[in-house]
């Protein structure tokens, strides 16, 4: 039987050269009796400082290509004429094939050789990262005007005002025009997306569950917490990652690998504007890919590390203070089987399966630990949707390019929750907080974060007006100072070229709306700027910029993102203590199991729902839609004071759901304290009690 973590009260029992010996028998096929130091020494694959090293790189690699799909959401959604609700959706799908097989880490976790599932799942999470670039190489390239034809520039002569006679005719608003080929293409992008993100999922579950046993059970006891610190420090920076690097590739047009013979005439600041989406999942995978290779090479099990074996004595003074309640003599051993994460190595598959809804019914049952789940779902639902949608509504509510979103993201709101994360660990541990006072720090935390959302319903910018489709009341009038001024033209239905008239701050959805007849375009240092004249819809003729107009509000932005910021740092400094809470209030022989529940619950009430109930909710705030091949695609224009209070009012109310439950935590808490104060300690049976260890109560409580 190969080694597994054990008590420490047990380490002594193994002597060096038994080490050795076990290290033999394992990796060395031929001569396994007396295997010396000089054939440990050479490889580096031995070393679980190596490996820990390799799984910090692998899961930053792998939450880098999980996050990026979040930092080019609105981008994709212009490109392939997706809804909110489908791209949320989309979002999520990855959680569909992680929550399927989480379950089943704690049966075959000491059945297989980890190292090497592991590497099969970063291989598998690389190819569904390939897979995501599939859909930009099958399809035609990007024609932001869908109007003009192959053989011209776009926009030159398509979106400007035509008389009737001279013009073709226009197509039909709902895209009857649409060819079945151009259809299938479509469905088979977004179909090709939705199994990469189902692979993305499957391929991600063996990645960390396997890689902390691992680290678990062959580092020192001393030392595992040091690594497994290393390790989510090392992680944490992946969605960071993720959002500046969508921010770099989103600059780049995303045909950059076909560009059009005569050029565009698109910034970055367009609306029209769509980013190389797809570079960033290649170079993700083949990051990830690169950080799988050595996982293959690892050996199933290796000596467990000795470098503070010398300061055993010291290490289990510390240790025996704060883990008393989760010391285990080996008399003890033979005797806890109730755990599932006890008896899943003797259980076969059909035994696990008829097992585990026993046992998820009574860990569901301690009222602690499901308030602390619910809490965390309202936390999780929150920073989902959040995190996917965020850099659209920046891009919406302030005018501002999706590089930018990106990385503002990526340089406030993340390392501010990384902050938060390390504090609440920090307070956890040098306060010797118990579980009373964990509760508090929640309820603080979430508290605080609730208070940084409230300014945020009235931080942004009004939807300016928009000829024909939103009328600001209180503004000037638009079409309706020229009567049929646009009526000789035959303006394209579905099309979409924007141009702004500065004067009055009309926004109309072509030239042609605009009644303009002349293109003309000015360069200067190594730009080109489109101005369109003679429009009749416009006083004076114009002329009028090419673009949006832009927005009155946009320098809201950083004092927005500064509150969000702080907002995030508050609730992630409830991480640490919300799962002491979870430690502290379910049987120690289910412990391990219940953190797989927690993690289970939290993809399946929050991280899969949450991206659609987001996008549901910004999809009932558009004002006019794209339509593709007699479907509705992707919203134009929004309006922007109901996507704030709808964006926000989501936020807020997952919030104060968090809120609540802290504050029934601390109510239950201390009811039980003061239950527990008038009764004489007599019976051991106390010590299973949720949360209350009878006489430990103190050791219990005085640490984390």
């Amino acid at each position: 039987m190969g080694p597994r973590i054990g008590p420490v009260g047990m380490e002594p029992q193994m002597t060096d050269k038994d080490t050795k010996a076990m290290m033999g028998t394992e990796d060395t096929p031929g001569d396994k009796a007396s295997p010396d130091s000089q054939d440990l020494r050479p490889s580096v694959f031995h070393s679980i400082k190596f490996f820990v090293l390799c799984h910090s790189l692998l899961q930053l690699a792998q939450l880098m290509i999980s996050g990026y799909l979040k930092s080019s959401i609105s981008t994709v959604e212009k490109r392939f004429g997706l809804s909110s609700q489908t791209s949320g959706l989309l979002a999520a799908f990855n959680e569909v094939g992680n929550t399927t097989l989480i379950v089943f880490v704690s049966y075959f976790g000491s059945r297989v050789h980890r190292p090497r599932l592991i590497g099969c799942g970063a291989i598998l999470v690389a190819l569904a990262g390939l897979l995501m670039t599939l859909p930009h190489f099958i399809s035609e390239p990007y024609h932001y005007d869908r109007t003009s034809p192959g053989d011209m520039p776009q926009d030159f002569e398509a979106s400007l005002c035509l008389t009737t006679t001279s013009a073709p005719a226009p197509t039909p608003s709902n895209g009857s025009s649409c060819s079945s080929y151009t259809e299938a293409q479509h469905l088979a992008a977004v179909g090709i997306m939705f199994m990469a993100q189902t692979l993305l999922g499957v391929g991600s579950v063996p990645i960390q569950p396997f890689g902390i046993s691992y680290i678990d059970d062959f580092a020192h006891g001393n030392n595992s917490p040091l690594y497994l610190g290393i390790l989510f420090a090392v992680t944490m920076m992946g969605p960071g990652m993720a959002y500046g690097l969508g921010g770099l590739m989103l600059r780049l047009y995303v045909d950059i690998d076909r560009m059009p013979e005569g050029g565009i005439s698109l910034t970055s600041k367009d609306p029209r504007w769509v980013g190389a989406w797809w570079l960033g999942f290649l170079i993700s995978a083949v990051a990830v890919a690169l950080a799988a290779t050595p996982y293959f090479f690892f050996p199933r099990e290796m000596a467990k590390e000795k470098d503070e074996l010398h300061f055993r004595r010291r290490v289990l003074a510390i240790v025996s203070k704060g883990k008393d309640s989760s010391e285990q003599t080996p008399e003890e051993s033979p005797k806890k089987q109730d755990g599932l994460a006890q008896i899943a190595p003797d259980l076969t598959v059909v035994q696990f399966i008829k097992v585990f809804p026993r046992v998820l019914l009574r860990t569901l049952r301690h009222p602690i630990f499901l308030l602390v789940v619910l809490s965390q779902v309202c936390v999780s639902s929150m920073v989902a949707g959040m995190a996917t949608f965020l850099p659209k509504f920046l891009e919406r509510q302030f005018s501002i390019t999706a590089s930018y979103a990106n990385m503002l993201i990526g340089c406030l709101s993340i390392p501010s929750a990384i902050v938060g994360i390390v504090v609440g660990g920090i307070l956890v541990k040098r306060l010797h907080l118990g579980p009373m006072r964990c509760s508090v720090l929640c309820l603080l935390g979430a508290l605080f974060c609730l208070l940084f959302t409230l300014p945020l319903f009235f931080m942004g910018c009004p939807t300016h007006q928009i000829a024909g489709i939103f009328h600001r009341p209180g503004s000037q009038p638009g079409l309706e100072s020229f009567p049929g001024c646009m009526e000789p033209c035959a303006c394209p239905p579905d099309d979409f070229n924007p141009v702004c008239d500065p004067s009055t701050g009309v926004e109309y959805l072509t030239p042609c709306h605009a009644g303009c007849t002349t293109r003309v375009v000015q360069e200067a240092l190594n730009k080109s700027q489109v101005f369109y004249t003679n429009c009749s819809c416009v006083a004076g003729g114009g002329p009028v910029p090419a673009g949006s107009c832009d927005s009155a509000c946009s320098h809201l932005v950083l004092p927005f993102m500064l509150l969000i910021s702080l907002g995030a740092a508050m609730a992630s400094v409830t991480h640490t203590p919300s799962f002491m809470l979870i430690l502290r209030g379910v049987k120690k022989e289910d412990k391990t199991l219940a953190v797989g529940i927690q993690f289970m619950l939290l993809r399946v009430l929050a991280w899969m729902p949450s991206p659609v109930i987001h996008g549901s909710a910004i999809d009932t705030t558009c004002v006019h839609w794209d339509w593709s091949c007699g479907r509705r695609a992707v919203c134009r224009y929004y309006d922007h004071d109901l996507l704030r209070t709808r964006f926000i009012g989501l936020q807020f109310f997952f919030k104060t759901g968090s809120l609540a439950c802290f504050a029934l935590i601390m109510a239950i808490l201390r009811q039980q304290g003061k239950e527990e104060g008038t009764k004489v300690v007599t019976c051991p049976g106390l010590q299973q009690q949720p949360l209350m260890s009878g006489p430990e109560k103190k050791p219990e409580e005085s640490r984390v």
